[in-house]
């Protein structure tokens, strides 16, 4: 959708940036101590997200894989925002809001996405209201953008309705957070 904004609107917006600030990791969470190892063979810490899990691809989820939780983890919350969007606070790409803890992996895919199923049933809404991984589309020449992988590990599983929103999760999280993990992909338009 965004990538048909033309790229002298998204050049003339690429000073309007949500922050990593806003993000839950620094915003909401910053004291958690960030123990989790939080991977994916698809991309590094801090590399190019690949065309493949975007609106420019097949926008499949990506794989991700994660080791080091807390004893007494209890349940797993996967949260995605994009720190670059050009809007107050960022937007929110993934809430799979009750992972089991037995998991160390997600396959590519795994999570609800247009056009395809998925396995994993309790997602929550991004930010376009839509219980799915929302596949990372900015607009062009609007410069990089980074989306934040983060999981969390939880003492307690969550008593949330279906579909939770973002700030129904971050209440419900509160005080049940053991640690967390951060994996970083980069993704723009030129």
């Amino acid at each position: 959708m965004l990538e048909k904004i033309p790229g002298l609107i998204g050049e003339a917006l690429s000073g309007l940036k949500a922050g990593l600030d806003k993000t839950a990791s620094r915003a909401d969470f910053p004291d958690v101590p960030e123990t989790v190892s939080l991977s994916s063979p698809a991309f590094s810490d801090g590399d190019d997200l690949p065309a493949r899990f975007t609106a420019d691809g097949a926008g499949v989820s990506p794989p991700l894989a994660w080791s080091g939780l807390p004893e007494g983890t209890a349940a797993l919350v996967i949260l995605v925002e994009d720190a670059g969007s050009p809007t107050p606070r960022p937007l929110v790409h993934l809430i799979a809001w009750s992972v089991p803890p037995n998991l160390a992996a997600l396959p590519e895919g795994a999570l609800p996405s247009p056009g395809h199923a998925g396995t994993v049933r309790a997602v929550g809404r991004n930010s376009f209201l839509r219980a799915e991984w929302l596949p990372p589309d900015p607009p062009s020449g609007h410069g990089p953008h980074p989306y934040l992988f983060q999981l969390y590990a939880l003492r307690l599983p969550l008593a949330l309705d279906e579909g939770p929103g973002r700030g129904a999760l971050i209440e419900a999280m509160c005080g049940q957070v053991l640690a967390k993990g951060i994996l970083t992909g980069i993704y723009h338009r030129p």
